[in-house]
């Protein structure tokens, strides 16, 4: 049932569109004027990792290329929508910091028509899981790679409200958009400042006080990380007993790691063990306080670390650090959040690390009584971080739920003229 006073329209009659431009890789360099591509933008903005630049001088006569604050950008090739981070049809605002940047090609802007959808409306419109949906029924292309055509895209059908309707509900919504990026920018922030403090607090650049008040000044031991933990690989055994939902044990695999989100525990499973079946296989059981992380595929190059919290089985394609007495593990998971995997990787088809390398990687460590002083810190930071994330969560969630209620006029909102354009 259409809300009264909305009528159903298609995407490509409110808007006007500027494909991105075709810029050749060796013209990019270190610095100048920014060049967005799809690789640059994320599932809900654009990152600076290893972003490109164009000399200015080359830019002249690409006016049409250039892109402003809140400019919508919308990829067209990409992977199927079950990825929301590179999905083709992903739409995402320039922000203020690539305020003037160029567009490259396979991304197309989209400009709203006057006085028929405003920006931030649009924007809610391409956000929405019902569009998510239409783009998966339009890409073609092998598994790794899908496009969309234009025309196509344009057909995507959506209720429309008034034009004063439209501007109070974006404006409404504008305002949790607001709150999730001061809150994304205070995770940032914080983010960083714990990695400085991982960077002075780790290698005894910084020295804490002790319980009497002075400053830690014993020397750090020079060693190797399998001074302070035994690390173990995990059990293999036949896929019959990866589908238990009950028992005493959990069991986990690498997949596993994603229940926790960004925590330091793992404090669920999928699946679960008897002992008595845990005993028949000869699973091996490792005890709370252990850090586990993968040691094959790509998800070790993620640096995928967390604490079990109970006993736990793991699979052979995960490994973990058992601490020794002279180790916290508290102290454990915080060093080798710091240990970049990719350096560590094997050679062979698929990366893997081995114990040994791992055991061999040398590094300094304090007494365990400073270990246990610089845990605190970083936790109490890491703490900081899970409170914002969860806060940010929150206000994700209660956008969505304002979201379903508005843009489909379940709510309706109360505009301030009468004088509004219908669309």
């Amino acid at each position: 049932m259409v809300p009264n006073g909305w009528k159903e329209v298609k995407l490509g009659t409110l808007i006007t569109h500027q494909k991105g431009y075709a810029f050749k890789s060796e013209s990019y360099q270190e610095d100048g004027i920014r060049i967005i591509r799809i690789s640059d933008t994320t599932q809900n903005s654009i990152h600076d990792k290893n972003s490109v630049y164009l000399n200015p001088l080359d830019a002249i006569g690409l006016k049409n290329y250039k892109l402003s604050t809140n400019d919508i950008v919308l990829s067209t090739v990409g992977s199927r929508p079950h990825l929301l981070d590179s999905m083709v049809g992903k739409a995402v605002q320039i922000p203020e910091k690539d305020d003037g940047a160029l567009l490259n090609q396979n991304l197309v802007r989209l400009v709203p028509k006057k006085n028929l959808i405003t920006n931030d409306y649009l924007f809610s419109m391409l956000k929405k899981n019902k569009f998510n949906y239409f783009i998966s029924t339009l890409v073609r292309g092998n598994a790794n790679q899908v496009s969309i055509t234009l025309a196509e895209l344009f057909a995507y059908k959506f209720l429309l409200p008034s034009y004063g309707e439209k501007r109070k509900i974006a404006k409404i919504l504008s305002t949790w958009d607001k709150a999730i990026s001061t809150t994304e920018a205070l995770i940032d922030n914080s983010k960083q400042q714990k990695k400085a403090l991982m960077q002075q607090l780790l290698t005894g650049k910084k020295r804490l006080l002790d319980d009497s008040g002075k400053p830690f000044d014993g020397e750090w031991i020079h060693g190797y990380l399998g001074d302070l933990c035994l690390f173990k690989g995990g059990s293999g055994f036949k896929e019959v007993y990866q589908g238990e939902t009950q028992g005493e044990l959990p069991f986990i695999k690498v997949s596993d790691m994603n229940l926790v989100s960004n925590t330091k525990f793992i404090k669920e499973a999928n699946n679960w063990l008897s002992k008595k079946v845990a005993d028949s296989i000869k699973a091996k059981q490792f005890p709370s306080g252990s850090v586990v992380f993968a040691k094959v595929g790509a998800a070790l190059l993620l640096n995928r670390r967390r604490i079990l919290i109970k006993d736990t089985i793991i699979d052979n394609n995960m490994m973990a650090g058992i601490p020794k007495k002279n180790c916290e593990t508290h102290f454990l998971y915080q060093l080798m959040l710091t240990i970049d995997f990719a350096k560590l990787v094997q050679d062979g088809a698929v990366p893997s690390v081995n114990q040994s390398v791992l055991a061999k990687f040398k590094l300094s460590y304090p007494s365990l009584e400073e270990q246990k002083k610089i845990t605190t810190v970083l936790t109490n930071a890491d703490k900081e971080i899970e409170l914002l994330e969860q806060q940010l969560a929150d206000l994700k969630q209660e956008k969505k739920a304002l979201m379903q209620q508005l843009l489909t006029g379940k709510r309706r909102v109360t505009v301030e003229t009468t004088s509004d354009v219908l669309c």
